[in-house]
């Protein structure tokens, strides 16, 4: 079961002020990979899983911001970290 839940927003920065698009495609193609659950808003994106795995993901995320050529990122991160299990079907049911 998973035991927390984190949310990223992910902001490179880029050359010649570039548009981010492609940035954030790849960070969310990296969460992709990864087969964790998640799911994409508008201002951010959420996973679901272990903690440790989903920092390891930031970690990838912000990495190929800098493959991509982007000189610095900034990622705003929420995580909810509960040990017996988080869930965000669990959170947002009463909203669905």
């Amino acid at each position: 079961m998973a035991n927390a839940l984190v949310s990223i927003q992910i902001l490179p920065r880029t050359k010649d002020n570039e548009d981010v698009i492609p940035y954030v495609d790849r960070a969310i193609e990296i969460i992709d990979q990864s087969k964790v659950k998640y799911v994409v808003n508008p201002l951010e994106t959420t996973m679901e899983g272990d903690l440790d795995e989903l920092l390891d993901i930031v970690k990838r995320m912000n990495e190929a911001m800098l493959e991509m050529g982007s000189p610095s990122v900034i990622s705003q991160v929420k995580i909810l970290f509960k040990p017996s299990g988080a869930s965000m079907d669990k959170l947002t049911e009463k909203y669905r």
